[in-house]
């Protein structure tokens, strides 16, 4: 059986899709069965500099990607048994060979990590797994009467998709309550729908398909108990939540909620303090991730030595490109092509399933180093540095 899942024989990381040039950086490696001969090979040939390292078994499987800030710390930690973690005795366990290749920041050392592991999918790598971790996407959609659901995907018939969000329990109950409050049906599309203006020569008297009419929550489109114009302002009404245009369920939620503290109805506080927290947590995730999308800049990144000596170009959360700072015609030549090649007339669009852990890699890095915001630049701003010879004349640029 084991050969039925063999997986890729390991012959190096392979070229960056950031490189400036995409050639292959170059690797170093040292062996040894026993963990006291690589921890020697380690000490002995690997620097103290930022970049990635990998671990690869008997077999020459690469079982663990791993960044580091200084190589050579990072590698030495894993042979010390009295302050290293489970789980990296156990990968040590099964490594005969360590890898690593140098970056040249470690900003560009979290981006190849990235990439390599979605690359090769080591067994003993949690994040950045394809696949690995659940997320969901908040849906709008399925007609004739829309409501909202989850979905690892957003489907082509859904009329507005937001996220993704963590999957479990937290989201599927923040979509529940979003459906209750702004009373659209949560039933099976099986269900027929049926609205107050629907012409009928002979109209019948129609049973609810559920008790959520009758507890106010749901306007009952399955019954002729709304028009389609009603429902659909209640549509698009949880669209604006989801969009962040609209927090009144919050504010609503929240002052209910000190009312029936104040009044020590502690039951109907504890009631709406729950929907509350649910609906809080769902409009933080979204709204962290808009801020997220919406960054579009060049970051010149601190590389080894405190230089920044590559720009790295970010359009919508992502980094596309990483060329080296201008500092010749040449050099300014290659930074204005780069430049318009990722920015002219680009258009905002949200990251797809396979995008989005680059996203919140960039999102995480600004947000443990605040200072680096005040770093970069304007794309149009850059494109300026890049003088009159670049290949695209200035004002040419725009941002949508």
């Amino acid at each position: 059986m084991r050969g039925l899942f063999t997986r890729q024989a390991f012959t190096g990381f392979g070229p960056s899709l950031l490189s400036p040039t995409g050639a292959a950086a170059p690797l170093y490696a040292v062996r040894g069965k026993r963990p006291s001969r690589l921890r020697a090979g380690v000490r002995l040939e690997c620097p103290k500099l930022p970049g990635v390292y990998g671990m690869l078994n008997e077999a020459g499987e690469l079982i663990y990607v791993g960044k580091a800030k200084c190589l050579r710390t990072r590698l030495l930690s894993y042979f010390r048994t009295k302050s290293r973690d489970a789980k990296a005795g156990r990968i040590l366990k099964d490594a005969c060979v360590v890898a690593w290749e140098p970056a040249h920041g470690e900003f560009a050392a979290l981006l190849r990590e990235l990439e390599l592991i979605r690359r090769w999918q080591p067994r003993f790598n949690v994040h950045g797994q394809p696949n690995r971790r659940r997320r969901t996407y908040v849906c709008v959609g399925r007609e004739p009467a829309a409501y909202l659901f989850l979905s690892p995907r957003p489907p082509g018939t859904a009329f507005a998709g937001f996220g993704p969000v963590p999957g479990g329990e937290t989201a599927r109950e923040a979509v529940r309550r979003l459906n209750d409050w702004y009373r659209l049906r949560d039933c099976p599309q099986a269900q027929k729908m049926t609205f107050a203006d629907q012409g009928e020569l002979f109209p019948l008297v129609r049973s609810f398909g559920c008790l959520r009419h009758d507890i106010g929550a749901c306007l009952g489109p399955c019954a002729a108990a709304c028009t389609r114009g009603d429902y659909a302002a209640a549509m698009y009404s949880a669209v604006r939540f989801l969009e962040g245009d609209d927090i009144s369920p919050l504010e609503t939620l929240e002052r209910d909620m000190r009312a029936a503290a104040a009044a020590e109805a502690f039951k109907r506080a504890a009631a709406l303090r729950d929907k509350w927290t649910v609906l809080h947590w769902l409009r933080g995730h979204l709204q962290r991730l808009r801020e997220a999308i919406r960054r579009s800049c060049v970051y010149p990144a601190p590389g080894r030595d405190g230089s920044r000596d590559h720009w790295h170009l970010i359009h919508n959360g992502r980094v596309r490109a990483v060329v080296p700072a201008p500092r010749d015609d040449a050099g300014r030549t290659a930074a204005a092509a780069a430049l318009t090649a990722v920015y002219r007339n680009a258009v905002s669009s949200p990251p797809g399933p396979d995008e989005i852990d680059g996203v919140l890699l960039v999102a995480a890095w600004f947000r443990r180093h605040p200072a680096e915001k005040e770093r970069t630049l304007e794309p149009a701003a850059a494109l300026a540095l890049c003088g009159s010879t670049g290949s695209t004349p200035l004002g040419v640029l725009e941002i949508q």
